[in-house]
């Protein structure tokens, strides 16, 4: 267990706290490009700040403060032009910088010069929106494996949890929680809703086979961990390949032909941004058509979830808005857990004496693509993906609503292996 001044410093995010220092080092998504372009203003809430992002007429991306710096309207309801973001109350426009460019009632003062609102760089990347909250020069916005691979259909779920940010990204380093609060929660929820679906009972009986070796690595990115289950033997791709833990707040999974960064975004102290950053690979036969935008859609916190993602949501939300550490009783199965927060601490300490955490990129040429080592494909493969699957083994379950597509795609790269393995 922790103290409680060591909870306060590995959840607390806002400006000034040792945790909001470390993690302003690194780049945040703080919205999708698929809701941008739906609605151009978004009203954003990132590591303690409430903020404005807005795309102008001439599709420029700014990250401004929350209020006109006039009468203190919420900018969320401005209205985006050729040059920037106007208030609507008395038409005062910042543009992307957040310098104030127009105050129609003042006449020809040199008012507006002297009106700036704070800003923060942003890029697109992946089909979603990045910032930098941290000390200039800006490191540069990582291209990991899944943002830039070709060939790939992408969707992208995404959820606000009315809980700290830490004991979401904690899941990632809680190896046997999946045989209980996937496995044998999966099966209850079944019962509970009526469900019958004979594949969906297996798959969650295979989840809930017991752990019978876990281990956890420190690599360069952050933590490998390795899993074997009852059934596998050690040349099984969980215990070789394992798949990583990405500091400070992402995992990798996967299964066959598909993989997935569950990413965790301190919105406040209480508040986390979740994505499920979802990349399936239909095969090089298949066209995967352009998407622009990358489609994206909301996953739900529900009472009884029948499907993974839930079923993380629901106990990370049950653990309440700030998991009180001090109470914890933490066992042999739990050092992912210390060993993680270990690496928190130690990477605070860097930040603090003046160095760059891991994960901080500043070479272009080491920066083209970034990949991780990760058991990905170790489940099987895609010759043996059947029509209907995509929806049964989806970490979101039935949530999204381009389901069909990704089917269509995926049986159509089934097909081509099989054809290809006769």
């Amino acid at each position: 267990m922790l103290s409680a001044e060591q909870n306060e410093q590995l959840t607390r995010v806002g400006p000034g706290t040792p945790m909001g220092t470390l993690m302003r080092r690194y780049w945040h998504p703080v919205a999708t490009c698929y809701e941008m372009a739906a609605n151009p203003v978004k009203a954003v809430q990132v590591l303690g700040e409430a903020l404005t992002l807005f795309r102008d007429r001439q599709g420029r991306l700014g990250l401004i403060g929350q209020r006109c710096a006039h009468r203190r309207v919420d900018l969320k309801c401005g209205i985006p032009e050729k040059e920037g973001l106007r208030c609507p109350y008395h038409g005062w426009m910042y543009d992307t910088s957040g310098q104030c460019i127009e105050q129609p009632a003042e006449g020809a003062t040199h008012f507006k010069d002297s009106i700036k609102l704070p800003s923060y760089p942003v890029q697109e990347l992946g089909g979603l929106i990045w910032t930098y909250l941290g000390p200039q020069p800006a490191p540069l916005l990582p291209r990991w494996d899944l943002f830039v691979e070709e060939g790939v259909f992408r969707q992208i779920g995404t959820t606000v949890v009315p809980c700290n940010w830490l004991q979401c990204q904690e899941n990632a380093v809680d190896t046997v929680h999946t045989e209980f609060a996937h496995g044998r929660f999966g099966l209850y929820a079944m019962e509970r809703l009526g469900l019958t679906d004979p594949e969906m009972m297996k798959r969650f009986k295979r989840i809930s086979r017991p752990h019978t070796k876990i281990d956890f690595k420190r690599v360069e990115t952050g933590i490998q961990k390795f899993r074997l289950v009852e059934g596998e033997t050690e040349e099984s791709e969980g215990w070789r390949v394992g798949h990583p833990m990405v500091f400070p707040n992402y995992v990798r999974i996967g299964q066959p032909g598909f993989s997935e960064f569950q990413i965790r975004v301190p919105m406040d102290d209480t508040h986390t941004w979740h994505l499920g950053y979802q990349v399936y690979y239909p095969g090089r036969d298949v066209e995967v058509p352009k998407q622009d935008p990358v489609p994206a859609f909301d996953v739900p916190i529900v009472d009884m979830p029948d499907y993974v993602l839930g079923q993380d949501l629901l106990c990370w939300t049950a653990q309440g808005a700030i998991c009180d550490r001090t109470e914890e009783n933490l066992g042999t199965s739990d050092r992912g857990l210390v060993m993680f927060r270990r690496l928190l601490q130690e990477q605070i300490k860097v930040v603090a004496s003046g160095g760059d955490p891991i994960n901080i990129f500043r070479d272009p040429d080491k920066n083209q693509i970034i990949r991780l080592s990760s058991e990905d494909h170790g489940y099987g493969h895609l010759r043996h993906y059947r029509k209907g699957d995509v929806a049964l083994n989806s970490n979101t379950g039935a949530c999204s609503p381009f389901l069909d597509e990704l089917d269509q795609l995926m049986s159509a790269g089934a097909e081509a292996a099989r054809r290809n393995s006769d």
